[in-house]
């Protein structure tokens, strides 16, 4: 076992030295499909896939369907709770929160080209122990990403069928999608299910902001007469409900751990950053207004997700629209779950990158393995959205910020120089990465808190394996 690269300065690998194909010269873009070596993947020739073919726009594409789903119609709500101006105001600060600590994967994947995913990044910043620590969060949390995908599949296929099966069935055949899908080899390709899921939920997202602002109430509103929207510029919300509204939003734009993953997959890595600062830009407006226009419509009657909240027949058009875009995610999460296993048993061998029975078969087994145990745990575990709110506040901050908190720190302040280490502007950002390491872990303690409040708080009446309509729509 090769000695960690925490063991020497990182300063003596700049982002030049990142290994390139043997191609005279040429940049990785230039290269394309003629890359021969890479520091993660090993020797790639023609006769095995490409994990080197990722353009930007499929980067984006993505880094923004990793974050965006149903999760957007959580938002109105979480304004509810928190106001609309305070919920706002935060919804940017965590983005920016965010978009600054994934900006550290561009930088420490040039820096290490070793580094594949989150885990990695841990052994070169505080070696195995840290490692296997991060890898544990990162799989707890891609698993439940997976089994909340296929809930959320099931839920549309409820929906737009009026709960024409069985739920168990709908699950099952969820899983069974994500697994075919998933099975895609490259994320090259899987970025068109990116595309087609990106293009699908904006129409989904459009038809619902039309739909709320030219119904005469929501559903949920009094039938006849006068009704109050009760609209919260500033709401006043107990300490639980207020962490458990700010860890939604966290979950919202946490899937920073995703972003390894496509890094490591770019033709050129060094456009991941922009890549990465586009896609929470727009991300950020989409929250904002989608957010911000259906709870000024609904106000205090709207719906958890928001579908509901523009009626039975628009909730079933709208769910209808949504079903790529949410197959889009299950099949992305899906695909990096299985991956995140593959390549740590292939790492290093010549199964990693080729066509062999090897590799054939410790894929395909990595990707049926996390299906199975993800449809379990979306078949049998009854509140299953307070179960995501639970994992989410106690995940999201460990996989989306204080670990980059660390890179930084190793990359810019461990190894030094004391010249350097007086520079102001270095020390203030020593400073910024000291206080978002600490409030990670006050939102871990905070949001998982008000998360278990919402579990007590919640009951249901479904078991496991339960028939029982997922959607409310009969």
């Amino acid at each position: 076992m090769s000695t960690p690269s925490f063991s020497r300065p990182p300063s003596t690998r700049s982002a030049e030295s990142v290994p390139r194909a043997k191609g005279n010269g040429k940049t990785d873009a230039e290269l394309g499909d003629n890359v021969v070596h890479d520091a993660v993947f090993g020797e790639l020739s023609g006769g095995g896939p490409n994990y080197r073919n990722l353009s930007t726009m499929g980067a984006w594409v993505l880094i923004s369907k990793a974050n965006i789903g149903l999760g957007v119609l959580s938002l109105p709500y979480v304004l509810h709770i928190l106001g609309l101006v305070p919920g706002l105001i935060l919804l940017v600060t965590i983005a920016a929160i965010i978009a600054y600590c994934a900006a550290q994967v561009g930088s420490f994947k040039l820096r290490h080209p070793e580094v594949y995913d989150l885990a990695d990044g841990g052994l070169v910043v505080g070696g195995r122990p840290l490692k296997e620590i991060l890898y544990f969060f990162f799989y707890l949390y891609m698993i439940t990403m997976v089994s909340s995908a296929i809930v959320s599949v099931s839920t549309a296929l409820n929906a737009v069928s009026a709960h024409g099966a069985c739920t168990a069935v709908f699950i099952a055949v969820s899983a069974i999608m994500g697994l075919l899908l998933g099975s895609i080899r490259t994320l090259d390709k899987v970025s068109i299910v990116g595309w087609a899921g990106l293009v699908s939920l904006a129409a989904a997202l459009l038809t619902l902001t039309i739909a709320v602002g030219l119904q005469d109430r929501p559903p949920d509103a009094p039938k006849l007469g006068p009704w109050d929207k009760d609209l919260h510029v500033v709401a006043q919300p107990t300490f639980a409900k207020a962490m458990s509204a700010i860890a939604s939003i966290v979950f919202s734009f946490g899937s920073t751990a995703t972003y390894w993953n496509v890094a490591s997959e770019m033709r050129n890595p060094r456009s991941y950053t922009k890549a990465m600062l586009w896609s929470v830009g727009i991300i950020t407006v989409v929250y904002c207004v989608i957010g911000g226009v259906v709870y000024g419509y609904c106000g205090r009657y709207v719906a958890s997700p928001a579908l509901g909240s523009a009626g039975p027949l628009l909730k079933k058009i709208c769910y209808g629209i949504a079903i790529p875009a949410l197959v889009g995610s299950l099949t992305i999460y899906g695909h990096l779950a299985g991956k995140h296993i593959f390549i740590r048993l292939l790492k290093g061998t010549r199964h990693l990158a080729s066509n062999s029975r090897v590799h054939w078969m410790t894929w395909l087994g990595c990707m049926f393995a996390g299906t199975v145990i993800s449809y379990i745990i979306a078949s049998a575990v009854p509140n299953f959205g307070s179960i995501i709110s639970l994992v989410g506040a106690f995940v999201c901050p460990t996989v989306a910020i204080w670990p980059y908190n660390l890179m930084w720190w190793h990359d810019n302040w461990r190894y030094a120089s004391p010249e350097r280490r007086r520079n102001w502007r270095l020390r203030a950002e020593l400073a910024l990465n000291i206080f978002l390491f600490v409030l990670a872990f006050f939102l871990t303690a905070g949001g998982t808190y008000g998360a278990i409040m919402d579990v007590i708080e919640t009951t249901s009446d479904a078991g496991p394996w339960s028939c029982d309509d997922n959607s409310h729509s009969v």
